[in-house]
């Protein structure tokens, strides 16, 4: 039997009090997978960053952005998008080195897209300057019902 595609989509304002909103939703939408308590934690974490990159980077704290999210569910992986339609990212390659911040004034630590790269099989980030920024992530889940039989 083919496995069918489960799919979500969740589009919610540019606030930073969403961003607890969209990481347990995205938890939700994935422990049908019956994930390890670890995995959830890291894709947990991976949404935070993203959605906290979208409000702070992307929309500089304006509340008046949307950011999107969609996720699906194929076989054992999961692959989730976070984009957003703000500002961009003029050099994504800059952007990805470990400690990098372009609001250092903020002390925000520069460790948001190393976290996602390294809590995710697959990271990649598509960015146009003045046009918004998407990261697609992918994972593996190592079910626990794998893991018992």
């Amino acid at each position: 039997m083919m496995d069918e595609m489960n799919r979500m989509n969740l589009k919610f304002s540019s606030r930073s009090e969403n961003e607890a909103f969209a990481r347990i939703t995205v938890a939700a939408f994935v422990s049908q997978m019956d994930p390890t308590l670890e995995e959830l934690t890291d894709l947990k974490t991976v949404i935070s960053e993203a959605v906290t990159n979208c409000i702070i980077h992307g929309y500089e704290n304006r509340t008046d952005g949307m950011v999107s999210i969609s996720a699906e569910i194929e076989g054992d992986e999961v692959t989730i998008t976070v984009s957003d339609e703000g500002n961009g990212i003029e050099d994504i390659e800059l952007a990805r080195q470990p400690l990098y911040t372009s609001k250092p004034d903020m002390e925000r630590s520069g460790m948001g897209f190393t976290i996602m790269e390294n809590f995710m099989d697959q990271f990649e980030v598509v960015s146009e300057p003045g046009a918004g920024t998407s990261i697609r992530m992918k994972k593996r889940i190592e079910s626990k019902k794998a893991l018992y039989n």
